[in-house]
């Protein structure tokens, strides 16, 4: 069309109108490139959940070809459960027997019981009232009366009174030494969790020879 004009009125008007027309068509192109700019975002994140899902559903299939378990399995047990209850799942398996105080406390009712016409014992608990031993004289001396002279026992020396008891226990009922003298004299307090072990022993022994009836078992 240039080649064609001859006069430079014509070209120059020539020209004006194809600068035009490719503004236009740049306008143009921008616009579609914008539109389809926010289609891409658009279907990208429709794509990305998508594919997140397909995923999600296609992972059992995929660990069962492996041979491997599927890791929905759980999720599926636990279909329609919520969180608190998972919770307090939990905390049951955690918890400790339900009548587990109440077994501590009647044994220690009953320590507390046979020791009672003692002199000199007084037991609270399963630590400090066993930290000079002759509380465990007095209960085993409450079995075995001929095994040694209560009045004779000195507070003032915990160790023998620990080894007399201990030793008539296990000659006298069988009870194995699960406590050693030395260890309960070195201690400020004896472990209640021993004692109470010790005492669980020892009952159980006099409840194999008869000397405890089995329906005062603790």
């Amino acid at each position: 069309m240039l080649d064609s004009a001859a006069d430079f009125e014509e070209r120059r008007m020539i020209r004006a109108a194809l600068r035009d027309l490719l503004k236009k068509k740049r306008e143009k192109r921008e616009k579609e490139r914008g539109v389809r700019r926010q289609d891409l975002n658009k279907g990208g994140t429709g794509g990305a959940v998508s594919i997140g899902r397909a995923s999600m559903n296609q992972q059992p299939s995929t660990n069962k070809s492996a041979g491997q378990p599927s890791s929905s399995t759980p999720m599926s047990r636990t279909a329609g459960r919520t969180g608190p209850a998972a919770v307090s799942t939990q905390k049951c398996f955690s918890a400790e027997p339900p009548n587990a105080k109440n077994v501590k406390q009647m044994l220690l009712d009953w320590c507390r019981a046979k020791t009672e016409p003692y002199e000199g014992v007084d037991i609270q608990n399963f630590s400090s009232s066993w930290k000079d031993g002759i509380a465990f004289c007095a209960l085993v001396h409450r079995f075995f009366p001929d095994a040694f002279e209560y009045s004779t026992l000195n507070p003032y020396k915990p160790r023998d009174n620990f080894e007399l008891a201990f030793s008539t226990a296990e000659r006298l009922a069988g009870c194995p030494p699960l406590l050693d003298a030395d260890d309960l004299v070195r201690m400020k307090e004896p472990d209640w969790k021993c004692v109470y072990t010790y005492i669980q022993e020892f009952y159980r022994c006099l409840v194999e020879k008869g000397l405890v009836k089995t329906k005062q078992r603790p």
